[in-house]
């Protein structure tokens, strides 16, 4: 049976006169009832293959953001070329704006999430608690174990990997893996046997933060494996099927394709406890294993399409949740910048056309109106993690809401697993940074070669050229959002007892 693959929005009486309802393979103009919505005053829009039922008020926006009602596309050239005159009418609303913003945090409670038992988390992931044991290798500084092989020598263990058979770039990756896999095999009784391994440490996030530019640092230190991809993105979407939310839900990637990854770290480390059994000496034996998607931190947009409702439309689970259950004592790294420009290099690297600080201007103004209006009706928690809304947001400004996340993280695991960073501080000295993250994670000593590598190297996925000629936000755009995010920022600064997280100086 066809469904309407859109999303339900209510509308006010008004708005319903001038909206289109369309569902896939037609379209309805007027007023229509939606198919699913069973409703005359609402209206429907494409998020995804599922359709995900909205908890906040739609306010009517012209279609491009980038243009204002009543005013035709082809006049958008003419649009972008009268900066001068927009950035005054820009600071003219902002007392309007600033009122969006004062209902907004007039709003905002952080409250102590509901915890769910193991009990809970197992009936949601039942495939993953029978894989991945309960207890580890005592002398493995990652969490490792040894599984039954039962394929032949000419099985190849990566035929199904969904990393492989959805992205062509990771072929390579896996030949590599293809290769070495059956001389690291362990051989007891006629049975063979491989390790497995989770990683250690997680780069958690956030976006646009320098999580890139620590990562390809970080895996320059020798007793430092990554996952084979940079960031897997499994925690928070490849679990679910999800690579791009907007192109809908694929097959979901077991758990066993995202230890799959770990692979080559876990070739070494078995070569570690080989050494380790014989009583001979071996660098394999300090290795620590990482992963660094930097959605694992804030990304929980899966949860209403799998897990049932929670209370007023707060996910009753989130990512953090499984990682705990599994590695209660995992070690978790946080790079952090100032909110504000996270937003605006966010918004230079995922803006495909008609970038400018005029267009950042009206998409930051259109996502502080659709935040209020969720924050209406629902909780701080539940507007945060919204699903539909988050789709809907023209820029992603909820993840700047750092404090949120982290009260949440905070929630299952101690404070003193926890290393956060600044971005700000990271660029203007990287070696005491990277000294910070080697102590943190218990790494060895560089030598002074090693070292003058790893800090001296350039930075990593700095801004583009062309985006760095379109300059800075307009000066009244960054009131607005400093204005947002100043509260959560200073209940940030008070959580980590360091007032450089309010980004007063950055």
């Amino acid at each position: 049976m066809r469904h309407c693959i859109n999303c339900c929005i209510q509308l006010s009486p008004d708005d319903v006169q001038t909206q289109q309802v369309s569902c896939r393979g037609g379209s309805h103009h007027g007023r229509q009832e939606c198919p699913v919505c069973k409703a005359e005053n609402k209206i429907v829009f494409r998020v995804d293959e599922l359709l995900i039922s909205s908890p906040f008020h739609y306010g009517a926006f012209p279609s491009n953001p980038s243009l204002t009602e009543g005013e035709n596309p082809s006049d958008a050239k003419e649009h972008h070329h009268q900066s001068s005159v927009n950035n005054i009418s820009y600071v003219k609303d902002y007392p309007s704006i600033k009122l969006i913003i004062n209902s907004i945090t007039s709003r905002i409670e952080f409250t102590t999430r509901q915890l769910p038992d193991i009990e809970e988390l197992k009936k949601q992931e039942l495939h993953m608690f029978s894989v991945i044991p309960h207890k580890f290798l005592p002398n493995s500084k990652s969490p490792c174990w040894y599984e039954e092989f039962t394929g032949r020598n000419t099985t190849d263990p990566y035929l199904t990997n969904s990393y492989v058979l959805y992205s062509k770039r990771f072929r390579s990756t896996f030949d590599t893996l293809r290769k070495a896999f059956w001389g690291h095999l362990s051989h007891a009784h006629g049975k063979h046997f491989r390790l497995r391994c989770l990683p250690h440490f997680y780069i958690i996030g956030q976006p646009k933060c320098g999580t890139t530019d620590l990562y390809d640092r970080l895996r320059l230190h020798p007793e430092v494996k990554f996952s084979a991809i940079k960031e897997p993105h499994w925690w928070t979407r490849k679990r679910f099927g999800i690579v791009r939310l907007r192109d809908g839900l694929r097959d979901r990637y077991p758990v066993e394709d995202y230890l799959d990854l770990f692979d080559l770290a876990a070739h070494q480390i078995h070569q570690g406890l080989q050494a380790s059994a014989a009583k001979e000496p071996s660098k394999m034996n300090r290795i620590i294993i990482g992963e660094a998607s930097a959605s694992t931190m804030w990304d929980n947009n899966a949860w209403t399409l799998f897990y049932d409702n929670g209370t007023d439309g707060e996910p009753p689970f989130l990512t953090q949740d499984f990682i705990h259950a599994f590695q209660p004592d995992a070690k978790l790294i946080i790079m952090l910048r100032d909110p504000v420009e996270r937003l605006y290099s966010d918004y230079l690297y995922f803006a495909s056309s008609n970038k400018s600080a005029d267009d950042f201007h009206e998409k930051v103004t259109e996502a502080l109106q659709l935040f209020e209006n969720c924050m209406l009706d629902y909780s701080l928690r539940a507007c945060v993690y919204n699903n539909t809304l988050n789709n809907a947001m023209p820029v992603r400004l909820q993840v700047g809401l750092y404090a949120v996340y982290l009260l949440d993280w905070l929630t299952v695991f101690n404070k003193e697993q926890f290393l956060i960073l600044r971005l700000e501080d990271h660029a203007s000295n990287v070696k005491d940074t990277m000294h910070r993250v080697f102590q943190f994670l218990s790494l060895g000593p560089l030598s002074e070669k090693q070292e003058a590598l790893m800090t001296k190297s350039p930075a990593s996925n700095t801004r583009r050229p062309e985006d760095r000629d379109l300059g800075p936000m307009w000066p009244v755009t960054q009131r607005l959002l400093q204005d947002f995010y100043g509260p959560f920022n200073a209940r940030l600064a008070q959580v980590l007892a360091d007032e450089a997280f309010l980004w007063r100086k950055t």
